[in-house]
């Protein structure tokens, strides 16, 4: 099971995925990844879409992890209900934030004042209910998205919520919020994204990092003890690919050839 990967350290792979195609998703099973990552945060996909490909992917032993829009406990929930087992919930700062995440993927389909008082140790949960929810939720992973300096300078506050199982680190939006946007090289990003994967791993919990270029990107921070490997997505995959094909038949054809850069979209 997925979340017993991430329990007991292990790596797992997968990638992002934008399409909606129906061929899609074969294609995506016989690369061996273990997750895909649907980003709704970003992505433009609706409710329906969106269902059929977490349903599709579960079929075929793929773990679907999706990204909500924002920090929205009842739109966490509501990506369960179509079909998610992961949720990733973006640009978390805050305690209650996680907190709110894991009692819309842990607690479910407990809400409001009650889960309120259950969340925050005010009331103890019968036992009879406890292992309903337990069950109803047991293949739940929670994650969260850390890609602020505010979110790093609480991190040790945010990874201690009971029921988080793991963190994303958004590469993007980090080097902005540290003054230093793209500069993925750059001496103190990197110092970051040690201390935030090294700080996840001391605290038990599962982290990975999303690049869309040079598998060393994802060799180097896993070295440092990340252990869920995001790499790329498809239209990157394409592009890079098709580029790099075009390139070599072109010379073959005695054509000059342009450089042959792609853009690093990461998210």
């Amino acid at each position: 099971m997925f979340l017993q990967k991430l329990k007991n350290g292990q790596n797992v792979y997968g990638t992002c995925i934008t399409s909606i195609s129906p061929m899609w998703p074969a294609a995506i099973k016989r690369t061996g990844v273990n997750f895909v990552f649907i980003d709704t945060e970003h992505i433009p996909l609706d409710r329906s879409e969106l269902a059929k490909l977490c349903q599709i992917f579960r079929a075929l032993e793929i773990t679907p992890i999706v990204r909500i829009p924002s920090p929205d406990p009842f739109v966490a929930c509501q990506v369960i209900d179509g079909g998610a087992l992961g949720v990733v919930a973006p640009y978390l700062e805050s305690v209650a934030q996680i907190r709110e995440l894991v009692g819309a993927t842990k607690f479910r389909p407990l809400k409001g004042e009650k889960l309120h008082q259950y969340l925050y140790g005010h009331e103890e949960m019968p036992a009879e209910l406890a292992q309903y929810i337990t069950n109803f939720n047991a293949q739940n992973i929670c994650i969260a998205n850390i890609e602020s300096v505010p979110a790093v300078e609480r991190l040790d506050d945010l990874l201690s919520v009971q029921g988080l199982d793991a963190v994303f680190i958004g590469p993007h939006d980090l080097s902005v919020s540290l003054g230093l946007p793209e500069q993925y090289d750059h001496p103190e990003f990197e110092k970051v994204v040690r201390e935030i994967i090294h700080k996840t791993r001391r605290h038990g919990l599962s982290i990975g990092i999303h690049f869309s270029l040079e598998p060393e990107r994802q060799i180097q921070w896993m070295k440092e003890g990340a252990n869920i490997v995001v790499h790329s997505f498809d239209i990157a995959l394409f592009t890079q690919r098709l580029k790099h094909d075009l390139s070599i038949i072109k010379q073959a054809a005695g054509e000059v050839v342009a450089s042959n850069t792609v853009e690093n979209l990461i998210v």
